[in-house]
């Protein structure tokens, strides 16, 4: 048998925090993993910075740091706005996640993730960026080609296994033929920072459900908002709009944005151009397993790249990181084996737990996001629901995914048995 010798044992494209968690978690275990990012760290990415207990368990199990001195707001829950009503609730206690959020900055947070990599054992390029696999005879992934450096020099990276963890764009898994399904959810979203004296320090996330314009204020406008304060005198504001909305695809987001904002008190500091921290920047949110299947010829998608981002709430970090650490474990366990039928075997178990973890959920997800596109329904949920803090209680456990599995309260044991009950997607 000729023997290969390759680059690595795994390769993972992109190290945002699904790719950076995938290569600490295989690192750990002793797996050789070249972790390439065609950008430099640090850099920017858009982002509501806003982190729900779940994320803050992944970064738990990295061994990162989440106290306020490290550089962490934290905060106790969400803040939730519409039909008239403010109303605060807080994450749930539960035995399964920790019983508060945080936010901080993509700029240095994909920084610190990939320096765990780093540390547990990873080598990480930046400044590579992948332009496709590179197939065997038989169809099978073996490595990918890139180009590097400011010069695009040509360059061939080799390993049994890759890792498509390379967001939204997906271009390692386009070159496949893994398009993403029109029939899953999709998100737009569009932030910006401000400068905001009075509003950058909050116990709470914080999120709109109505949306309305100054010049007049009867009319809602398209989307969801949030204010998330910072903790460094800035603030991170932004929208969303969903795939089920009429005006998905037909609305400029930027000046929806500026527009809302226009109606928000003075004294907050978003209303004024010249309090504005940089541009108006927007990304896409592929929802509920866009993209499939999640394994196939050698490569795993992680991630924004698998279409993972939550349906009920637009949260993407999580599901990323969780993902990542799932991926690990099936490839430290899939390269104990030898290749072939019993390497493969190990590997068709990551889209089949993947289904089983989130598959009904997702079901659900995408049914709420068709009924919440109809505005009419959206104003009925919003002026019955929100006067009521324990629905909304439960409807916080629900779109935030945190319930105990096993045990938990009567709200748990509906959603967990929601979840199972739904079809999986």
């Amino acid at each position: 048998m000729t023997t290969v010798d390759n680059d690595a044992d795994v390769i993972v494209v992109g190290a945002g925090p699904g790719g950076s968690t995938t290569a600490y978690h295989l690192a750990r275990h002793g797996v050789r993993v070249l972790l390439l990012e065609k950008t430099e760290f640090p850099r920017e990415k858009v982002c509501g910075d806003g982190l729900t207990p779940r994320a803050v368990k992944q970064l738990v199990k990295l061994g990162v740091d989440t106290s306020p001195g490290s550089g962490w707001l934290r905060n106790r829950g969400l803040r939730v706005i519409g039909g008239g009503v403010r109303l605060e609730l807080d994450w749930p206690d539960l035995a399964s996640f920790p019983n508060y959020g945080l936010v901080r900055t993509r700029l240095d947070f994909d920084d610190l993730l990939a320096k765990r990599a780093v540390e547990a054992g990873a080598e990480l390029r930046t400044g590579v960026n992948v332009t496709g696999p590179v197939l065997a005879e038989d169809g099978r992934v073996t490595g990918i080609t890139a180009e590097v450096g400011p010069d695009k020099t040509p360059a061939t990276f080799t390993a049994p296994l890759v890792v498509a963890s390379d967001g939204v764009s997906g271009r390692l898994p386009l070159a496949l033929g893994l398009a993403k399904r029109e029939d899953r959810p999709m998100g737009v979203a569009v932030r910006r920072y401000y400068r905001s004296p009075v509003r950058h320090e909050d116990d709470y996330l914080e999120s709109w459900l109505e949306l309305r314009s100054k010049e007049n204020p009867e009319k809602l406008l398209p989307g969801y908002g949030w204010i998330f304060g910072m903790g460094d005198g800035r603030v991170n504001v932004g929208l969303g709009v969903l795939n089920s909305s009429a005006a998905f695809g037909r609305t400029n987001y930027r000046r929806l944005l500026v527009d809302w904002l226009a109606g928000t008190p003075a004294e907050w500091g978003m209303a004024d151009e010249a309090n504005a921290d940089g541009p108006v920047l927007g990304a896409a949110l592929p929802m509920g397993f866009n993209r499939v299947p999640h394994y196939t010829r050698g490569v795993l998608l992680v991630g924004d790249s698998g279409g993972m981002v939550n349906p009920f709430n637009g949260e993407g970090i999580a599901y990323a990181m969780e993902s990542g650490e799932l991926a690990a474990e099936i490839m430290v366990q899939a390269l104990a084996r030898p290749a072939g039928p019993e390497r493969e075997r190990a590997l068709a178990g990551y889209p089949a737990e993947l289904k089983v973890r989130y598959g009904g959920y997702y079901r659900l997800g995408n049914v709420f996001v068709k009924l919440i596109g109809n505005p009419h329904v959206m104003r009925i949920a919003t002026k019955h629901g929100m006067p009521h803090p324990t629905l909304m209680r439960f409807v916080l456990k629900l779109m935030a995914n945190l319930t105990d599995p096993r045990g938990g309260d009567a709200m748990d044991r509906i959603i967990n048995g929601l979840a199972k009950a739904a079809p999986a997607v």
